[in-house]
């Protein structure tokens, strides 16, 4: 067996070593090789094995888990939201228009125009410039009743790196009203009264300017602080009067658990008024402190206002306290409060255009008591109020020579007592279309059965706004009401009253692209010719329509 296969292995050897002997290398031809089929390795046909899977039988024996979770809690450090008014600053606005030119004219002779531009070159500064015109001349009808009011100024902003601001302001005014209750005069004398404008014209010139700094940001120990001036001077052209003032405020606010704010305010109010009676000086100091504390449904504030005038000081309260009775619903609110309360040669003709000089300035002494409740149903804002108020020095306007050939008014200060009852409602009755409406009834009664000589009792406005076609349209409509006011009837020398006013306006601004556009005003549609002030007739219908730019 051993011999077999040792013969069988010598047989293998002899035919593998055949080849190579027959292909020496010295016998193989030199050159290239020429493939001339490139190898292609098949496999045969193999039969296929078929195997279907099958699950495995299920595991139906019962198994209970267990888990241990570990309680615990992490710590995350984050600053508290603040839901409260800050000075901040201002963030950067989006992409919008810097500028806006309104201009038009209508009848009676009507010049309407109103320009604004805003120059913002980084996130700090910020410089508006704006300018405003509008005058009218219903001299056809009524000789010269006409106005003309003119203003324009800069005002900017500075935001320093270090969390403050410094803002700056300057204007310069020019009101000029024309003296044309002398028409009434001539035509309940049944007689000729004319003038020439300059002769009736009075023209109010004031200069404006103001400073202030301010915390434009959060500070690390949560101290809001404001501290400006404001300035202004004054005069008239119809007579050599002037008046020129100087308010100066500080004001702080600490925040405790970034919810109660200590609140402390100094003022002083300083005026100089000079006219053909010689020189009147009105001065006032202030000092207001007040603390408020906000609770999950009531809030209380705590304070007083400290006013002294001419060495006399006079202590008024500062207090409201306000409570949720319903949720979102109705907020019920008591309060008490008062001040001294100016009456400056501007504050007065800026009421009543009419008044003239020389007078008295004088303040007024306000007492306040209120209550009331607001809140919101079914989206609806209202807000209602009943007050109490106690005056001293009460400012009403009475003509002493009603049938002067130019009438002008002049200031009798009367004491006594107001009740108020007032309210407001803001609905938006659907996407777009709001409606605002206010009203305010005062019951006056005052010492040796004076009138409030000119001032109104009953005050009803409307108005409504309707926005749509992308912004492109806004539709506004608005309505006065208001009583006659009390007045002196020279032929019987007694009380009477002037007749009411009914006022009903509309308006349309339309843009015909993204920067141009046209507006029309349209007031008084009742033609309503009323007297606000006794000899002085209202305008009556009159309109406006213009266009509009925006760059």
């Amino acid at each position: 067996m051993k011999y077999c296969k040792f013969i069988l292995f010598v047989l293998i050897g002899v035919a593998f070593a055949q080849p190579a002997l027959a292909q020496d290398p010295d016998d193989l031809p030199s050159g290239e090789i020429d493939i001339i089929k490139s190898f292609d390795a098949r496999l045969g046909d193999a039969e296929r094995f078929r195997v279907d899977p099958e699950l495995p039988p299920l595991d139906t024996s019962a198994r209970r888990l267990e888990y241990d979770v570990f309680s615990g809690t992490l710590p995350v450090e984050y600053l508290p939201p603040k839901i409260r008014p800050l000075a901040m600053r201002r963030e950067k606005e989006e992409e919008g228009y810097d500028g806006y030119i309104k201009a038009g004219g209508g009848f009676p002779a009507a010049l309407f125009g109103q320009g604004y531009y805003n120059i913002n070159n980084n996130d700090n500064l910020s410089i508006d410039l704006f300018a405003n015109h509008h005058s009218a001349n219903n001299g056809q009808n009524v000789e010269n009743q006409r106005f003309s009011n003119s203003n324009g100024g800069v005002d900017g902003t500075y935001h320093f790196d270090q969390g403050f601001a410094v803002n700056a302001h300057l204007e310069y005014t020019s009101n000029t009203v024309h003296y044309y209750g002398y028409n009434e005069v001539a035509e309940a004398l049944d007689q000729v009264i004319t003038f020439d404008p300059e002769e009736v014209r009075q023209r109010f010139s004031i200069f404006d300017g103001q400073a202030s700094i301010y915390n434009s940001a959060r500070t690390e120990a949560d101290f809001n602080y404001y501290a400006g001036f404001k300035t202004y001077l004054m005069n008239d052209s119809y007579s050599p009067s002037r008046e020129n003032g100087f308010d100066l405020v500080f004001r702080g606010t600490k925040w405790f658990d970034d919810t109660h704010p200590l609140s402390v305010e100094i003022q002083t109010d300083f005026t100089s008024y000079d006219d053909l009676e010689g020189d009147q000086s009105l001065n006032n100091f202030f000092l207001r402190p007040n603390y408020t504390y906000h609770a999950d449904r009531f809030r209380v504030k705590l304070g007083f206002n400290l006013a002294s005038n001419d060495d006399n000081f006079t202590f008024f309260p500062d207090i409201e306290a306000t409570a949720v009775i319903l949720e979102g619903i109705v907020n019920a609110y008591v309060g008490a409060d008062g001040t001294l309360q100016k009456n400056t040669y501007r504050s007065l003709v800026a009421y009543n255009p009419f008044v003239g000089s020389p007078l008295r300035i004088r303040n007024t002494l306000h007492y306040n008591y209120y209550g009331g409740a607001r809140g919101n149903v079914e989206g609806i804002d209202y807000d209602f109020q009943v007050g109490y108020q106690a005056v001293d020095d009460l400012a009403t306007f009475r003509l002493l020579d009603p049938f002067d050939d130019q009438p002008r008014f002049d200031v009798l200060y009367q004491d006594g007592s107001i009740v108020t009852i007032k309210g407001s409602v803001t609905a938006p009755i659907f996407e777009g279309f709001k409606v605002i409406a206010a009203f305010s009834q005062n019951i006056y009664t005052l010492e040796d059965d004076q009138k409030p000589w000119h001032l109104p009792a009953l005050s009803v406005n409307a108005g409504l706004r309707y926005t749509t076609m992308e912004d492109r349209l806004t539709v506004k409509g608005d309505f006065f009401l208001e009583n006659g006011v009390p007045y002196l009837n020279q032929e019987t020398m007694e009380a009477d009253n002037l007749n009411g006013l009914f006022d009903l306006s509309l308006g349309a601004d339309f843009f015909f692209s993204e920067k141009f556009g046209g507006f029309i005003q349209i007031n008084n549609l009742a033609n309503n010719r009323r007297e606000r002030w006794f000899r002085y007739p209202i305008f009556g219908i009159n309109a406006m329509a213009g266009v509009m730019f925006r760059f």
